[in-house]
């Protein structure tokens, strides 16, 4: 199968492309995805490219961020289409390997972690996802040996675990955060939102709606816990089943009640139907 990018499926072809393209002064960025792409990864690149000459993404299923009984099996693979939409912005390498190339026979090494990992938030409801996502992140950094790496914000306990994993282990790569990309009607955009049903699509911009009202009032002065309470409230109202909806410090997660405490940032997760949706917003300074 060829494509109108390069793709390459093993960690010796990425890495002969990363020294031919830094014995000519360039400078490479690197955005690893699961693939499924739309406009929200797609900006990633365009992220990237702004720090760096070449760009390389990353399509891999990571097999070890998925607790049993999650959806795994029914996550999208299309990496005809990914690749469509990576030439689209000039990204200049695909790498796509098989499971057997990231976890060979007798791999048996992961990544521990505290921290923001640790913060009762995602963490409550999938206790093993940021080891996986740590450990495959970390792979992909010591592989590529990229100057920059940009991660989305929609994931913002994701993108402050790997922050904190790059700076504790030494992983010279600076992490760069890429915005979260909506659509018109403030439904943040994910690979998962296809499996809303139209009922379910036209309901699903409340979550986001609810917080943002949430970050005013709390800029504004309003008391945290009972501004919480009501976006919370308005959330149930709209149908969808609440994992968590909090206001946390935003460097760290900590708990945080008053907002003299320092930056807050709402992340919520909550379930519409049969699937379930992530979002975050800073509350103003």
């Amino acid at each position: 199968m060829s494509f109108d990018i390069p793709v390459v499926h093993n960690v010796a072809e990425m890495r002969a492309f990363v020294r031919a393209r830094r014995a000519a002064g360039e400078r490479i960025g690197l955005v690893p995805t699961m693939g499924a792409l739309h406009a929200g990864h797609l900006s990633l690149v365009e992220e990237a490219r702004r720090h760096a000459e070449r760009v390389i993404a990353t399509v891999f299923v990571n097999p070890t961020q998925f607790a049993p009984g999650e959806d795994f099996s029914r996550y999208p693979r299309t990496l005809a289409a990914d690749c469509e939409k990576l030439a689209s912005v000039a990204a200049d390498l695909v790498f796509a390997p098989a499971v057997e190339e990231m976890y060979p026979p007798g791999f048996c090494t992961t990544v521990a972690l505290e921290g923001p990992a640790k913060a009762d938030l995602e963490d409550r409801f999938r206790p093993t996802h940021f080891l996986g996502v740590a450990t495959v992140v970390a792979k992909l950094l010591n592989q590529a040996q990229a100057d920059v790496a940009v991660f989305g914000e929609k994931d913002y306990q994701q993108l402050l675990v790997i922050e904190t994993m790059a700076r504790d282990l030494d992983i010279p790569t600076q992490i760069l955060a890429g915005p979260t990309l909506r659509d018109p009607d403030g439904l943040a955009m994910s690979s998962r939102n296809v499996y809303l049903s139209a009922e379910e699509r036209a309901r699903a911009p409340a979550l986001n709606r609810a917080i943002v009202t949430a970050a005013r009032r709390i800029a504004e002065g309003e008391v945290i816990g009972h501004v919480m309470g009501e976006a919370r409230e308005e959330i149930v109202g709209a149908g969808f089943e609440i994992h968590y909806v909090e206001a946390r410090h935003a460097g760290t997660l900590a708990r945080i009640a008053r907002r003299h405490e320092g930056p807050i940032r709402i992340l919520a997760a909550a379930r519409l139907g049969a699937t379930r949706l992530l979002d975050n917003v800073a509350v103003p300074a």
